[in-house]
C-alpha cells in the first residue's frame, strides 16, 4: 500500500519543480527582452544622434534618412522611433523655412526687375468687366493700329502671355494659323482654338490668339529676331503674306520678356503659400503632440 502513496508523493515533488522551472524560464525571459529592448534602444539611438548633426549642419536629406533607417533596421524600437517621428517634424519644418527664405530672395529680384520693366508698358483695364488687366507695348496700341495687319502681344498680370494675329481686307480668308519666318528659318503656331471673325462696311476682320506655350515657339521665334523684319504668313482657305516691322519683333520681345519675370514672380509666390502651409502643418502637429494625454485616453492605450 505504500508504493501509490510513494507515486503521488514524487507527482507533487515534481509539479513544485515544474512550477520553480516556469517561474524562472519566465524571469529570465522577461530580462532577456528586456536587455534586448535596451540594446535595440542603444542602437538606434546612434542614428538619432547622427540624425541630429545632420539637421543641425542643414543636410536635411541625411537626416531624413537616418531617421528612415530607424524604422527599417530597428522596427521594434518604439521609444527611438517615436522620438524620430518628433525630430522629423523639426527636419521639416526647418527644411520649410530654408525653401522659404530661398524664394523670397529670388521674389526680391524678379520683383524689382518687373519695377523696372513695367514703365515701359501700356496698361489696360476695364474695372466693369475685367479682374485682371494687361500690358503692351506702347508701339502696338490698337486705337493706333487698327487698318493694319500684325501681330500682337499682350501680357496679364499673372503672366499669361497671348500673341493675336491680326487681319484686315476685303474678303475673309479664314485664317487660323499663322507662319513667320526669317533668315532661313521659320515658327508656326498650331491651328486657333477660338478664331473670331467679324466685319463692318468697309472690310472683313479677322483674329486668332496663341497663348504662350501653345504657339508652337512662335513667340520665342520672334524675340530670337528683336528688332529685325520678319515675313508673317497668315494661312487658312488662302493666305496672305504681311512684314513684321521691326517696332513689332522689338515690342513682341519687350512683351515676352515681362512676361517671363511675371511668370517667375506668380510661380515663387505660389511656392512661398505651398511652405508657410506646410510649416503650419508641421508645427501645429508639433502643438497637439506636446499636449499632455487625457487620462481617459492613457486607458484607452493601456487597453
Amino acid at each position: 500500500m505504500s508504493l501509490p502513496y510513494t507515486n503521488f508523493v514524487e507527482q507533487i515533488k515534481n509539479s513544485h519543480h515544474m512550477k520553480k522551472y516556469k517561474i524562472i524560464v519566465s524571469v529570465m525571459s522577461a530580462m532577456l527582452l528586456t536587455a534586448c529592448s535596451e540594446n535595440v534602444e542603444k542602437s538606434a539611438q546612434r542614428f538619432l544622434n547622427a540624425a541630429e548633426e545632420a539637421l543641425a549642419a542643414g543636410s536635411f536629406s541625411e537626416a531624413k534618412a537616418q531617421i528612415d533607417s530607424i524604422k527599417v533596421i530597428y522596427p521594434k524600437a518604439f521609444e527611438a522611433r517615436k522620438a524620430g517621428i518628433a525630430l522629423m517634424r523639426k527636419v521639416e519644418i526647418a527644411e520649410a523655412e530654408q525653401t522659404y527664405a530661398y524664394t523670397d530672395s529670388l521674389l526680391n529680384v524678379e520683383m524689382e526687375k518687373a519695377k523696372q520693366l513695367i514703365p515701359h508698358f501700356l496698361f489696360e483695364k476695364n474695372a466693369e468687366y475685367q479682374e485682371i488687366g494687361n500690358y503692351l507695348a506702347p508701339s502696338q496700341r490698337i486705337e493706333d493700329n487698327l487698318e493694319r495687319n500684325y501681330l500682337r502681344a499682350t501680357v496679364d498680370e499673372k503672366g499669361h502671355m497671348v500673341l493675336a494675329s491680326l487681319w484686315r481686307g476685303p474678303a475673309y480668308i479664314h485664317h487660323r494659323r499663322v507662319k513667320v519666318s526669317g533668315g532661313g528659318t521659320f515658327a508656326e503656331t498650331p491651328d486657333s482654338k477660338n478664331p473670331y471673325e467679324s466685319s463692318d462696311a468697309l472690310a472683313k476682320t479677322e483674329r486668332n490668339d496663341y497663348a504662350l506655350g501653345e504657339d508652337g515657339g512662335v513667340i520665342a521665334f520672334i524675340a530670337l529676331h528683336r528688332g529685325e523684319t520678319l515675313k508673317v504668313e497668315y494661312i487658312g482657305d488662302k493666305t496672305s503674306v504681311t512684314t513684321l516691322t521691326a517696332a513689332d519683333t522689338r515690342a513682341i520681345a519687350d512683351v515676352y520678356e515681362l512676361a517671363q519675370v511675371l511668370t517667375a514672380i506668380e510661380g515663387l509666390n505660389a511656392m512661398q503659400d505651398e511652405t508657410t502651409r506646410k510649416i503650419a502643418f508641421h508645427q501645429s502637429k508639433e502643438e497637439q503632440e506636446s499636449l499632455p494625454v487625457a487620462k481617459g485616453a492613457e486607458e484607452q492605450t493601456g487597453e
